[in-house]
């Protein structure tokens, strides 16, 4: 089924009549929002409505988690990676989503809109408008206030109802009668879910007769005096609805005082986060890196932080998050916390980026997506507090961001700390390098000419200042430098040159990417495997020998490039070296060679989650394929491609030999097999599951 929906929580209980409601307001409004106050069950019941409703929907239902923003400026960027929109396009931002969803018919569920409530709306109205097969279903503490909208307000379970006495049960794991403490226990916290269940976790701890005991203590004094707190916003603790906040305040006081800090500490992340990185962050004072991971485990057995998924990954819902942030204000080190969450993603950033060679590759590669919501988050925070840091932070991880399909986030980040920061040298003659290949991937050559321009220029200073604290430049020597004397050229030079021999072949001018490359590669001392920014130049030259004619000697570096990737367990490269082979055997006339290469490619791409690079590969089989006369396995692979490319938000791009060539071997498949036959082909795969697509094309089946 397309689409994709988290799995569902195993302990959910009752809302038949909900559910019906909102399957019924599904099937006639084409905006359904869900409200309710916090910790009310809001997303576990749109979750359960979206399964179940997600069959009506020829091209699925697709689940944006919105907790994680904290702003809007990134809105649309999230919406679109939830539908699998990898977003290469330069233009408006809302442009590609509303094309990507323009044709659909699908469900797309927008989850905790209540602190974007405005530019949710804005952007709903939009894609409305833009796509007549959307619906949206959304969850929000209050209406988004768009015409049309069918909102559905969710209230507690009934406190004395079957339903609320199963949920305790479930989250307790005990079977307690209906009358008794327990049936007290639901009736006291109203038949709130999230109050329930931390009442569940306590009852594990203490008992159930205890737990009641307690929170008829608790409950039964004043609202006021329920707790020691700061006011917090009506948005998230509503005046007419106390008891939540009385439970999250009970849970809060049966804490230990490590647990209680680590909670107020935990709570400046806004993605997942595992013991390592909590670590880094919250140990300081009685917090120590001894005693936090009993802490951590207490606040697990509490129910306040989810317990840990595959990756040891944690999570704390927004309510219990909000609650901790205001702890954190109360002790005053919001600001030092912040600074320390950004400091550690900045060095996880330095970190990934010094791996990005060799055997951690892909390892960095995926701890850089596993923490996207927090590097973003420490960016943010670095914009406003230290430039400077920002810039340095992003230089690190945009180029894997845009590998990932995440330009726009990519290009966003590195104008912004371009523009603020006023650091000279490394940091800004490597974010200079990622922005100018971000613009190249979106095909904005002209800007991408001039970005590439200010890296050249950059790399010459910062090598040349560099090397006069060593005391090697000569001061006196003329040259084009900001003072005179010539530099040594290093990393930055050839990360210049290959952004400058990147951008010619794109443009069709490999001459220029050869003499670029070649030039530097040969004033920079050192071999193939010394820095990634020498082996990036050795790719460079090998397509442009190849766009050139020169396909032997193409051949020859390709090759030998390769082995030292394999030998290094370097991935990216590798995968790229693997379509230039894919486009040197169609050159020399050999499809069966090119297809093999075209789908050890394909396999890197996946592993690296990189759609262009999958619509690429895609494309070069597809055109081997068909050159080896294959035409219906050609169309299956042309109709899975396309809808890589849509995925992308852009039309078909690649190499100019290469779409020559696709254009001469499809008529050919065309005439092959007959035009009806390979648009029926074509088509069916195009509308079927990319995923399954790919999976057939690395198979060499075609589909039934």
């Amino acid at each position: 089924m397309r689409g994709h929906l988290p799995d569902e929580n195993p302990g959910f209980v009752g809302r038949r009549t909900e559910l019906e409601r909102i399957s019924a307001a599904l099937a006639e409004h084409r905006l359904v929002t869900v409200t309710g106050v916090g910790g009310v069950g809001k997303t576990r019941l749109a979750l359960r409505a979206a399964h179940r409703a997600a069959g009506r929907f020829p091209d699925g239902a697709w689940w944006t988690d919105l907790t994680p923003l904290d702003g809007d400026r990134l809105l649309i960027a999230l919406v679109a990676d939830s539908v699998d929109l990898a977003d290469h396009t330069p233009g408006m931002a809302s442009t590609a989503l509303c094309r990507r969803l323009a044709e659909d018919r699908l469900l797309l569920v927008l989850d905790s809109c209540e602190h974007l409530a405005d530019p949710c709306a804005r952007l709903v109205a939009e894609l409305l408008a833009a796509a007549p097969g959307l619906t949206v279903l959304a969850t929000s503490r209050r209406p988004l206030g768009v015409d049309g909208e069918r909102t559905i307000a969710l209230d507690p379970l009934p406190p004395a109802g079957r339903d609320a006495l199963e949920l305790l049960r479930r989250a307790a794991g005990e079977d307690f009668p209906a009358a008794g403490p327990a049936g007290e226990v639901c009736v006291r916290l109203e038949g709130i879910p999230l109050a329930l269940e931390l009442a569940a976790a306590q009852i594990r701890i203490q008992g159930v007769e205890a737990v009641r005991d307690q929170l008829g203590t608790r409950l039964d004094t004043p609202p006021d005096a329920r707790f020691a707190l700061l006011a917090h916003t009506e948005r998230v603790w509503p005046s007419r609805h106390q008891t939540l906040r009385a439970a999250i305040g009970w849970s809060h006081e049966l804490c230990t005082p490590l647990e209680r800090l680590l909670w107020a500490r935990l709570s400046v992340f806004r993605g997942p986060f595992d013991l390592a990185s909590a670590t880094a962050v919250c140990a300081g004072g009685p917090l120590t890196r001894t005693t936090l991971p009993e802490a951590l485990d207490g606040l697990v057995r509490s129910s306040v932080v989810r317990p840990p998924d595959a990756a040891g990954r944690h999570r704390m819902l927004d309510t219990i998050r909000a609650y901790g942030a205001t702890w954190l204000e109360r002790t005053g080190e919001t600001g030092t916390v912040a600074d320390r969450h950004a400091g550690h993603f900045r060095s996880l950033a330095r970190r990934a980026d010094t791996a990005w060679l060799g055997a951690r590759q892909l390892r960095w590669y995926r701890s850089v997506d596993a923490h996207h919501t927090d590097l973003r988050t420490a960016l943010d925070r670095l914009l406003r507090t230290d430039p400077d840091a920002a810039l340095d932070l992003v230089g690190s991880v945009a180029f894997a961001w845009s590998c990932r399909g995440r330009l726009r986030e990519a290009r966003d980040g590195l104008e912004q700390a371009l523009l603020l920061s006023g650091a000279r040298g490394r940091a800004r003659a490597r974010a200079l390098w990622a922005l100018g290949v971000t613009l190249v991937l979106q095909g904005e050559s002209g800007p991408a000419q001039e970005v590439s321009e200010r890296c050249a220029r950059e790399a010459r200073y910062t090598e040349y200042e560099e090397a006069l604290e060593e005391g090697c430049a000569d001061a006196t020597a003329p040259g084009p430098y900001p003072r005179t004397g010539r530099p040594r050229p290093g990393d930055l030079t050839l990360d210049a040159a290959a952004l400058a021999g990147l951008l010619a072949l794109t443009t069709g001018r490999p001459m220029a990417a050869y003499v670029v490359v070649d030039h530097v590669l040969d004033a920079v001392p050192g071999g193939p495997a010394d820095s990634a920014a020498r082996l990036r130049c050795g790719l460079v030259r090998v397509f442009a020998l190849t766009g050139l004619g020169r396909l032997a000697e193409a051949r020859e570096r390709a090759l030998a490039l390769r082995a030292l990737c394999e030998e290094l367990d370097e991935h990216w490269t590798r995968t790229a070296l693997e379509y230039q082979l894919a486009l040197t055997g169609l050159l020399e006339g050999e499809p069966a060679a090119a297809a093999g290469h075209a789908r050890a490619m394909l396999e890197g791409t996946r592993r690296l989650g990189a759609s262009l690079g999958v619509a690429l590969g895609l494309d070069v089989l597809a055109t081997a394929l068909a050159a080896a006369g294959d035409g219906e396995r050609a169309a299956d692979v042309s109709g899975t491609g396309e809808a890589y490319w849509r995925s992308t938000g852009q039309p078909r791009r690649g190499l100019p030999g290469l779409r020559a060539l696709r254009e001469k071997y499809t008529d050919t498949a065309r005439a092959t097999i007959g035009e009806p036959a390979y648009e029926e082909i074509f088509l069916r795969a195009l509308t079927g599951l990319p995923q399954d697509g790919l999976d057939r094309a690395l198979r060499g089946s075609v589909q039934a």
